[in-house]
């Protein structure tokens, strides 16, 4: 079945209840919603677009990005969401990896795309229209959605998302996160291109009103003006963000009324800032551990066990991501992929429905990925008796800023662009407001503002080094690799490296 028709449904039976909302404006009823969707595919069809094809989406969050996704679904489409933070060249390459045939934008995007010489042609969705037709059939195998993100290449890989992948991550929301329900509100002050509009097909099965803040991201105060003024609200936040929203509220004393439940991945939360959040605003909050590999849904930390204060052992498992969602198997492995017992660290490893099927046209990092049914993650973590899963680390040197992640080696790539930089090794240093920041340690003459503005002309702002250590030399083994745990210690200053 087509997860599109899950808005198909609700606008039978609920036509004129409210669905976008941009700001506190109402956009659309959900009547308008299936029926813009409906248009647009229609106009999709008339460009070309068959069931299959790729269209991207590179746009900021608007209530039109929702009625784009919707309208590629309707088609049979495979939408390609693209972080909208992203530069143009990163854009266009990731439309030419996937065979994009389209992309939606608005002004901004699609003049970055042009700069960049796009592969595809570019429209906006509410330019798109036709005679609605009947939804394209697809199955649970069907690709839904391709999620782009980077190895540590810095080459980009299309995470292939399935019908069925949605639909099962969408039940265990239900099943095992949080309730929704009708009168609820879903606010995406995080970009619908990655965990924020995953979340939006529960909410649409439900009929629950989707809000997108005016400013199009997160601003504290908004949100706080947003949650009163709809209440029963919902959203997905990086952990800065909650650390920037209980600070904000705290400062000016409100108590964040109107907001239910905040859900929070995408990087390591401190247990000292989510403390502080519940002291704050009360149990309101819900941890959930994914990757785009399986998106969303490999284990959650209960509200309960976010609020806990009491049970022995209560610290610890704040500390954890929590315990395996009810669609998936999660289990610890060795290097060959052999289960290991409790308590002993290892490589975090999924088996479950809402595993990818592999990369998009890229069989060796599939092979690497999927071992006999299981995702290696890559993740190093350690699982108890109790079945609380802790990340030790992350591999491959990722690095996590404000719920973004920035791989090193494609920031290395740009730098080393520079003629008078000899060496450069890129590493995270912890940052109290993004979780991570990206610290260049460089061996060379270049000037910083030479290296920054060099950055900013190939790769996104938020992947520009915030730092830059010039050094003799960067520490390296017998075999000549950069030792990037010596580097990370210098800037903790311990002068020990890290694990």
């Amino acid at each position: 079945m087509n997860i599109a028709q899950w808005l198909a449904r609700r606008a039978a039976s609920d036509p004129e209840r409210g669905a976008l909302f941009h700001g506190r404006g109402q956009h659309c009823t959900y009547s308008a919603f299936h029926e813009g969707a409906g248009r647009i595919a229609a106009g999709l069809r008339v460009r070309g677009i068959a069931a299959g094809d790729r269209v991207g989406i590179f746009m900021d969050n608007h209530p039109d990005w929702l009625l784009g996704l919707y309208g590629i679904l309707y088609a049979g489409a495979v939408a390609v969401p693209v972080n909208a933070k992203l530069h143009g060249r990163e854009a266009a390459g990731i439309l030419a990896d996937s065979g994009a045939a389209l992309c939606l934008t608005d002004t901004p995007h699609e003049a970055m795309l042009a700069a960049a010489v796009a592969p595809c042609a570019c429209i906006a969705p509410c330019d798109l229209s036709g005679q609605a037709q009947q939804i394209a059939h697809r199955g649970p195998d069907d690709l839904a959605w391709l999620f782009y993100t980077s190895g540590t290449t810095g080459a980009p890989k299309g995470v292939m998302i399935t019908h069925g992948m949605l639909m099962a991550m969408s039940l265990a929301y239900v099943s095992d996160v949080d309730t929704v329900h009708g009168q609820d509100a879903a606010i995406y002050a995080a970009p619908l291109s990655h965990g924020a509009g995953l979340y939006n097909f529960v909410h649409v099965l439900a009929g629950a009103r989707h809000v997108v803040p005016a400013s199009g991201g997160f601003e504290g105060s908004e949100i706080l003006d947003l949650a009163e003024a709809f209440g029963d609200c919902h959203m997905f936040a990086a952990p800065t963000m909650v650390k920037r929203l209980t600070d904000g509220a705290k400062a000016t004393g409100r108590k964040g009324e109107g907001l239910r439940t905040i859900i929070y991945a995408g990087g390591p939360m401190y247990n000292a800032d989510i403390i502080a959040a519940v002291d704050h605003f009360g149990p309101k909050f819900v941890q959930i551990y994914g990757q785009g590999e399986c998106p969303m849904s490999i284990t959650v930390l209960s509200r309960a066990d976010v609020a806990d204060r009491t049970r022995a052992g209560w610290e610890a498992r704040l500390g954890s991501v929590g315990r395996a969602q009810s669609v998936v198997e999660v289990q610890i492995g060795d290097g060959d992929g052999a289960a290991m017992p409790a308590g002993t660290t290892g490589e975090i490893m999924v088996r479950g429905a809402t595993v990818m099927p592999g990369y998009w046209k890229n069989p060796d990092a599939t092979a690497k990925t999927l071992r006999d049914g299981w995702l290696m993650t890559g993740d190093i973590g350690t699982l108890d008796a109790a079945g609380y899963l802790t990340l030790q680390d992350r591999s491959k040197d990722v690095i996590i800023t404000g719920g973004s992640n920035v791989y090193p080696r494609e920031v290395e790539e740009v730098l080393l662009r520079h003629p008078r930089l000899a060496e450069v090794s890129v590493v995270g240093a912890v940052h109290a407001e993004w979780g991570e920041e990206v610290v260049a340690f460089i061996v060379g003459e270049a000037l910083e503002a030479e290296l920054d503005a060099l950055c900013l002309d190939h790769i996104a702002r938020f992947k520009r080094p915030k730092r830059y250590v010039r050094v003799v030399e960067l520490p390296k083994n017998n075999y000549g690799k950069v030792l990037k745990t010596e580097l990370r210690a210098r800037l903790r200053g311990d002068g020990a490296a890290d694990s």
